[in-house]
């Protein structure tokens, strides 16, 4: 239980701390939690389907509490925990890193993301989902932008209706066997005709489209993204969305897999439009952070058209572009965040010549460029091939759609780059990278580098986990190729 405890923990603590300390305890907590999470790492078993935290209970009207991992939830549970020591880290330098109610909030969402990823049971899984909501809308609310309301409003509507969807579709599920455990909800999908089957299928993708999000779900977030703070806007990017990908591998299309055939061109179809739509909207934008917040509509187009797919190849070629996508996402709003916070502007044409001012920034801007394009020997280059490649497969147009992003990237990443770092000069300063800045970009850029060098130890992790979903579609099809 450590693993959900101690970020609880340190949110309570963070609240009593005396302010000067509270920027060096929220990065120390956090590295405490990764360590933690490393340990768990050393010891566990990949062939082993789940490891249970003690004490798991069972309660009346089959609810339960059981938590636990196996090597795609623990894989999850390692970006949650690398993820959130980055983004304090990041922030390390700012104002906010003193603030308590801050780091508190930025802890009990890491709470609730975690045990999004540890729950084996449905209704824990909601709750743990809608946990989330709260501690980012907060963060949203008091430390992004000005009179933001009403792009909150819409988040937070959009976000709350769509997860009904998905509670009803467990509450069935769950219904017919008495139980919520995953196994058991496993079983009882396997029991549904295709018909019940694909309503059910139907809850959970509006749950998890919206938070991806899927064209045409994805209306509240680039004006979400553009008006939260620089943590905020990377706690979504990088790992809130994360919650609906693992979703749909973990519970949507196991739970429902007699009636997924009904709705896998459905998604393939939005993906492959958001793929598109989210690329050429990017291409025209002039603010840098509205720009990023586009392109990350294109690259989750391909992961959730991928997933949908349910082969061996999409499947862990999509867990290492998830891994890849929550690394470009903290890289470039994190150079947004840079230049906004130095220039008093995002508008790529207000800028220029900047990499004569900072020359290490024009450097590790470069190095996040290269890997957001998906260059070889980084992880986007492995990922998008095998998912580009799996939908080839499907159908030739879709995969042609798909391999659409590997040129577009190129387009509006390369303008955003040339514009602001090698323009007309209209700076006259511009302060160079700190410290904690230069770390932040040299660990995401070599843990994009290692991951693409050798993907397979990622891969390799998370198949076993795989199989035994697998195991458990009983009626459905089988995945591995």
């Amino acid at each position: 239980m450590t693993l959900l405890v101690l970020p609880l923990v340190l949110a309570l603590i963070s609240f009593i701390i005396p302010e000067k300390f509270v920027r060096y305890f929220g990065l120390a907590g956090a590295l405490g939690s990764l360590a933690v999470a490393l340990g768990h790492l050393s010891y566990f078993n990949p062939e082993n389907y789940v490891s249970l935290f003690a004490p798991n209970r069972d309660f009346p009207l089959g609810l339960s509490f059981k938590m636990g991992y196996d090597g795609l939830s623990l894989t999850m549970v390692l970006l949650v925990n690398a993820i959130v020591a980055i983004i304090l880290l990041a922030n390390y330098g700012k104002e906010l890193a003193q603030n308590k109610t801050f780091t508190a909030l930025v802890f009990f969402m890491q709470m609730g993301l975690l045990g999004v990823f540890l729950a084996q049971d449905g209704i824990l899984f909601y709750i743990f989902w809608e946990v989330t909501l709260i501690p980012i809308f907060l963060i949203l609310y008091w430390f992004g932008q000005q009179n933001n309301n009403p792009v909150l409003l819409k988040f937070f509507i959009y976000t709350l209706l769509g997860s009904l969807g998905m509670l009803l579709s467990f509450i069935y599920l769950g219904s017919t066997y008495q139980s919520f455990a995953y196994d058991n909800l496993a079983v009882a999908g396997s029991f549904l005709g295709a018909k019940v089957a694909c309503w059910i299928a139907c809850g959970f993708l509006l749950a998890f489209a919206i938070k991806i999000p899927l064209f045409p779900f994805h209306t509240w977030q680039p004006a979400t993204y553009t008006s939260a703070p620089m943590a905020g806007t990377m706690l979504l990017s990088a790992l809130m969305l994360k919650m609906a990908l693992y979703g749909m591998i973990k519970w949507m299309i196991p739970l429902t897999s007699s009636g997924i055939d009904e709705i896998k061109w459905i998604v393939i179809t939005l993906g492959s439009i958001g793929i598109v739509y989210g690329a050429i909207i990017a291409i025209k934008q002039k603010d840098i952070k509205t720009l990023f917040a586009y392109a990350s509509i294109s690259h989750v187009g391909l992961i959730a058209a991928g997933i949908i797919l349910f082969t061996q190849t999409s499947l862990v070629s999509a867990i290492v572009q998830i891994i890849n996508h929550s690394i470009v996402a903290v890289g470039l709003f994190f150079a947004a965040d840079i230049i906004e916070s130095r220039t008093g502007t995002r508008n790529i044409y207000e800028l220029g010549g900047i990499a004569k001012l900072a020359p290490r920034f024009g450097f590790w801007f470069a190095a996040m460029t290269f890997v957001s394009v998906s260059v070889p020997f980084t992880a986007g280059f492995i990922g998008e091939f095998l998912l580009i490649k799996e939908l080839f497969v499907a159908h030739w147009i879709t995969g042609l759609i798909a391999s659409t992003t590997l040129v577009f990237g190129a387009v509006y990443m390369l303008r955003a780059y040339q514009v602001s770092m090698f323009g007309a000069p209209k700076m006259t300063s511009f302060e160079d990278l700190k410290w904690n800045e230069i770390l932040v970009f040299a660990l995401l850029t070599v843990a994009a580098i290692l991951i693409g060098i050798s993907p397979k130890c990622i891969m390799d992790f998370v198949k076993p986990s795989f199989e035994h979903i697998n195991e458990l579609m009983v009626g459905g099809f089988n995945f591995i190729k």
